[in-house]
């Protein structure tokens, strides 16, 4: 269990966790702006007005320039950048990855957060992109594990020390990698090169990664999923259990004219309306943004404005325990991300050991819902049920029927329940008049299992006429089917 992170909010394998950091305590999940030293497009003393509690920043670089260096070994960090919030700080990792080498060592950088102050610092860890070699990948990993082994004797003091998670898109050892670094108690756990999978919306793919990654790890432990930035895949993530982010997305995006929204991106000038009621978007028009000599400035600022109010949604979402409908609502903004609903959904015996057992009503959000863990636990605890007698299993909108030992409902995607539990989570989930193929398969498997569960029973199912589907004939062989 970490002793610097408390989770108090769970939903799905989310939650809304508080972080200890010696510059104090965040409130988990949010996102991380990437503070350039070179170049601040947002100045960090501004960013607590956007929402932001915690900013990153990279201490290679910092390392690398004079000026820098020094302010920042005499006075600081946290001066050099004037935020007295907490600051996490790469090592160079990126740069590995974009030139291939840099001039420092795992051991010189971690002295150089150290002596700087930052509150997370990460080791030099070797961020093994997408679809290489498997050969590659293991030597990589290895020299990664043994990087970070080495970062953690040095690191005793009050800095924490995140232990960056890689294996490139080998879901074995990315699990292998968790595990075996989730022995030597690093405090942050950062998910690695993944801005590739990110950057070609290989979103099923980066489900892969984040699960496998945490399946190796203390579910009790912070998690940072490296270089996400946009908010239209935040819900996603966090769903799968992800507590930080961070990215220059804000910025990136902004110098290429892009306009950030929780369901994709826009370029400013196909924008006649800003669909946003943010600070910048109710003081301009789209033509004013457009004309503007700091437009620039301007759509970094709405980018802000729209990470955070998505993250607040995110955890809104988490209290309430509506966090996977936010889930399949944003998943529907673009086909891959669609493609990664669906996978993260083949994932959902692991996403049900995590997921409360009791929220507030199940809203029914397509033939995806069908999947959710609401339903696989249901599936699970039939055999709870014991019938006798006579049994009539009538549908959810059916007020009058037949008299029997047993009132049982029909009720897409769960299948067959007692009466009395009908105003019961999750058997008062609002759902369709007009089912789905995929919810009456989901529902008829439980309920030809329920039957098939109490044989000496006699089961009338009355069909509304509305209704069909395949299994409907295995019913009838066991059923008395009437319409």
């Amino acid at each position: 269990m970490s002793s610097i992170f408390e989770i108090t909010h769970k939903d799905a394998a989310g939650r809304i966790g508080k972080l200890k950091t010696p510059h104090g305590t965040v409130e988990t999940p949010t996102v991380m702006p990437v503070i350039n030293p070179n170049l601040q497009v947002i100045k960090p003393s501004e960013m607590r007005d956007f929402g932001a509690q915690m900013l990153i920043t990279n201490s290679y670089i910092i390392s690398r320039r004079d000026e820098l260096r020094e302010k920042a070994l005499k006075d600081g960090l946290h001066s050099l950048l004037d935020f007295d919030g907490p600051i996490m700080t790469d090592s160079g990792s990126f740069q590995l990855s974009v030139y291939g080498d840099i001039e420092i060592t795992n051991e010189q950088i971690i002295e150089f957060q150290k002596t700087i102050g930052s509150d997370v610092g990460v080791p030099l860890d070797i961020p093994t992109p997408p679809d290489v070699p498997r050969s590659r990948a293991e030597s990589e990993l290895e020299t990664t594990i043994k990087r970070l082994i080495e970062a953690r004797g040095m690191v005793n003091d009050e800095m924490l020390l995140a232990g960056p998670v890689q294996g490139s898109t080998y879901t074995d050892l990315r699990e292998k990698c968790a595990s075996t670094i989730s022995e030597h108690k690093f405090d942050v756990y950062p998910i690695g090169a993944v801005v590739p999978l990110m950057e070609s919306y290989r979103y099923a793919e980066l489900v892969d990664v984040i699960v496998s990654s945490k399946k190796g790890l203390d579910p009790t432990v912070p998690v940072h999923l490296f270089g996400a930035g946009h908010p239209m895949m935040f819900a996603l993530a966090v769903a799968l259990g992800c507590d930080l982010f961070d990215s220059a997305a804000y910025a990136l995006y902004a110098k290429d004219r892009r306009y950030i929204t929780s369901k994709g991106t826009y370029h400013i000038d196909n924008l006649s309306y800003l669909p946003c009621s943010c600070p910048i978007c109710v003081s301009h028009t789209a033509e004013e943004v457009k004309k503007a000599d700091n437009c620039s400035d301007l759509l970094a600022r709405h980018n802000l404005y729209v990470t955070f109010e998505e993250i607040r949604l995110i955890k809104q979402s988490i209290k309430e325990g509506n966090l996977l409908e936010l889930v399949e609502l944003r998943c529907r903004s673009h086909p891959r991300m669609l493609e990664a609903l669906k996978r993260m959904y083949s994932y959902s015996d692991w996403i049900e050991k995590y997921d409360p057992a009791s929220k507030s009503t199940f809203f029914y959000c397509g033939p995806e819902s069908s999947q959710r863990p609401e339903v696989l636990r249901f599936s699970k605890r039939l055999e709870r049920f014991t019938i006798k007698g006579t049994a009539v299993i009538r549908p959810f909108s059916m007020r009058t029927y037949p008299e029997s030992d047993n009132d049982l409902i029909f009720k897409a995607p769960f299948g067959s329940f007692p009466a009395e539990l009908s105003e019961v989570y999750p058997f008062n989930a609002e759902v369709i008049n007009d089912t789905d193929l995929e919810s009456l398969g989901k529902a008829l498997e439980n309920t030809i299992r329920l039957i098939e569960l109490n044989p000496d029973a006699e089961f009338t199912f009355i069909k509304g006429k509305e209704l069909e589907h395949p299994l409907f004939e295995k019913l009838e062989k066991i059923a008395d089917v009437k319409e």
